[in-house]
């Protein structure tokens, strides 16, 4: 097996992306669930979010960089081994359009999908451009102290600096909102790329428990990433800090979605995300 490239430095999140390409079967690639990045029942889902767009990534038929990446979550991974599939289905001029899977072994050793997914490479070309949505006025990072130590284990990979809409301290049903904005990057810091913006779409908490102000069982089935910058850009972003805005749109019927902003601290948008969560009386 080939695997990918060793980073530079140890780092918590290049350990959990590493993949080795699986001999023989083109697009497959095998990994292992990281301790490091473990939630209350499975691994984070940001993480595997990220595993999927390595994949893609290491792919040598890939064209581009990453356009949007959709991951739907079919059931939890399991402590262990799992094997991801990334096919190029279609190959356009400027785009490229992905189906991805992620299989583990049942009880029996039988190969079962937790996750599926599909995403679109692209070739971006210099055209007029605009942001529409501004990033807010806020307090800068270096003004805010970050959260302290969490009892799960993956908000400890990162450093948040809440400027709006913590995690609510008393769980009686009062909440009006379902606004969070926070500054956010990789504990300790790593440069920012695409894998590491796929991950930081989703550490936003579910919305319903800020409405509710009640910590009811939640979580994601479906999460998509738009990401709006090019590699340069992120590489420009470096160790800095980006600005995470999140808030729920519709609680319906033990479903609510949610979407997100991501800024650097220079303003840049650099991702959008949407995403559908279940939930629980």
């Amino acid at each position: 097996m080939s695997t990918s490239p060793s980073p530079s430095s140890s780092h918590p999140l290049d350990e959990a992306l590493q993949l080795a390409a699986v001999a023989g079967a083109p697009g497959q690639y095998q990994g292992q669930t990281h301790p490091g990045y473990w939630n209350m029942v499975g691994p984070f889902g940001g993480v595997t979010a990220a595993s999927l767009l390595q994949a893609i990534l290491l792919h040598p038929d890939r064209l581009g960089d990453p356009l949007s990446l959709t991951v739907n979550y079919a059931g939890a991974l399991v402590e262990g081994a799992f094997t991801i599939q990334a096919v190029p289905v279609r190959t356009n001029r400027s785009t490229q359009h992905w189906t991805l899977s992620i299989l583990q072994a049942d009880a029996e050793g039988a190969p079962v999908v937790t996750t599926t997914g599909t995403a679109v490479t692209a070739v971006r070309r210099e055209t007029w451009s605009v942001g529409d949505m501004p990033m807010p006025e806020v307090t800068p990072a270096a003004a805010l102290e970050p959260i302290a130590r969490q009892g799960v284990e993956w908000i400890n990979r990162y450093e948040m600096r809440p400027l709006k809409g913590p995690i609510p301290n008393t769980w009686d049903g009062t909440g009006d909102h379902s606004t969070t904005q926070l500054w956010m990057r990789d504990a300790p810091p790593r440069p920012l790329d695409f894998l590491a913006l796929t991950a930081l779409a989703d550490v936003f908490y579910p919305r319903v428990w800020l409405r509710r102000a009640r910590r009811v069982p939640a979580g994601t089935v479906s999460i998509t990433v738009y990401f709006h910058a090019r590699a340069e850009q992120l590489a420009a972003t470096g160790t800095g800090h980006l600005l995470g805005q999140a808030r729920g749109q519709e609680f319906r019927n033990g479903f609510f979605d949610q979407t997100a902003q991501l800024w650097n601290e220079a303003g840049a948008m650099l991702a959008t995300s949407h995403q559908i969560v279940y939930y629980k009386e």
